[in-house]
């Protein structure tokens, strides 16, 4: 018999067959698994990408964020846009205001500049660009035309006035639109148009917004004026200049252009827009402009007036007297009435502090003449009689001051 013929021989070569071609069918399916296992990884690794590239996107979108690679571009591109976006608004504003800037000429020879508010021809301007009221004053368009004016009014706070274009026809002329001054920043871009060195018409400069709440003492010839809250501009603003508009890059005025520093480069101040809206409107309606009045000539302390005068307190409005013929208090004013002395320090107005931030001048400025307030007042211990000092209150009404 030989080996083959055993029994158990003949079942382990049928058993090694069956293994082999179990093998065979493990390979198969081991293949098969890995095939399809790197199948599916793909896509599911590709479905992954576009997932998370979508959400990228999207968060980008919101948040931005740009890949390395697009940012540099993206700048260069954007930078370049706001550069051209600027430019055209500039132009675009010049173009579109210029018709409404007028020079305002004195005998022809003197002068300075003006707008346009009303299709009229009522022209806002600076008080010293008119002071002479004898004088005969002409209006000269930006398309070479020229018409006499009128002074209709004066502001007697601020260096405004406003001139209305005498015509014989009802000609509509063209009007700038005013901008809103309580919501400026600095930085903001800004243009100046004006009839520069009262010689260059309609020259135009710009620049931005470079301080706001100055306060400033102008003057020019016999003029000499304090005014608050102005703006500062590096906008070129030229002798000439003064009374034409100062404009964002909407072409909404928010300024009148009032004064330069002598002393310095670039640096010039403008009228917020907003403190000569009352006036046009009271132009319109009663033909006069008016403020109240409390009749108190004052100093603002702070804490160098404190120490200069001995106070106690580093704030309010000291009433005191401005030389021969400048008495303290005025005669028959809401402050005589109210029995207000010199010497006495004014605290509050109707419930505000009075500070060198938050100055009488621009408190009383928020009333009309008639209305009655509440004064805070800290009178001085009198020496002759001794005591303290003593806070008291009084209601006062306000006067009207005019022209």
């Amino acid at each position: 018999m030989s080996l083959y013929d055993l029994p158990e021989f003949h079942f382990s070569r049928k058993l090694k067959k069956a293994l082999k071609g179990k093998n065979k069918t493990n390979i198969g399916i081991v293949a098969s698994a890995v095939f399809l296992s790197i199948v599916f990884g793909f896509l599911a690794g590709a479905v992954t990408s576009v997932f998370f590239y979508s959400q990228f996107n999207n968060y980008s979108r919101e948040t931005n964020l740009k890949p390395f690679s697009e940012i540099k571009e993206k700048e260069d591109v954007e930078s370049y846009q706001s550069q051209i976006s600027q430019e055209a608004a500039t132009i675009r504003t010049v173009k579109e205001s210029s018709p409404a800037v007028v020079s305002i000429m004195k005998r022809e020879i003197e002068g300075g500049t003006g707008f346009i508010v009303s299709g009229d021809g009522l022209i806002l301007t600076n008080k010293h660009v008119v002071l002479d009221k004898e004088a005969d004053y002409t209006v000269f368009t930006n398309d070479g035309k020229k018409f006499p004016a009128k002074i209709l009014a004066i502001d007697p706070v601020e260096d405004l006035a406003i001139l209305k274009i005498e015509q014989e026809n009802n000609t509509l002329f063209p009007v700038l639109k005013l901008g809103n001054s309580d919501n400026l920043e600095i930085g903001q871009a800004v243009i100046a148009i004006g009839n520069a060195l009262a010689e260059f018409r309609n020259t135009v400069s710009t620049g931005v917004i470079s301080g706001l709440g100055r306060k400033i003492t102008a003057s020019g010839g016999s003029f000499v004026e304090t005014l608050e809250d102005v703006i500062q501009t590096d906008a070129a603003i030229n002798k000439g200049n003064s009374g034409g508009p100062l404009l964002n890059l909407k072409g909404e005025v928010i300024g009148i252009n009032t004064a330069m520093a002598l002393d310095a480069q670039s640096i010039g101040f403008a009228i917020p827009i907003n403190k000569a809206k009352k006036d046009i409107e009271q132009v319109k309606t009663i033909g006069k402009i008016v403020y109240p009045f409390l009749g108190i000539r004052y100093i603002l302390i702070n804490e160098k007036v404190k120490q200069e005068y001995g106070l106690l307190i580093d704030y309010g409005a000291l009433i005191i007297d401005g030389g021969p013929g400048k008495p303290a208090i005025s005669s028959d004013s809401a402050a005589e009435k109210g029995g207000l002395k010199e010497g006495d320090i004014l605290l509050e107005f109707n419930n505000e502090k009075i500070t060198s931030e938050n100055s009488l001048a621009k408190i009383i400025i928020k009333y009309n003449p008639g209305d009655e307030v509440v004064l805070k007042i800290l009178r001085p211990a009198s020496p002759s009689q001794g005591g303290e000092e003593e806070e008291i209150i009084v209601d006062v009404v306000l006067d009207e001051r005019s022209e």
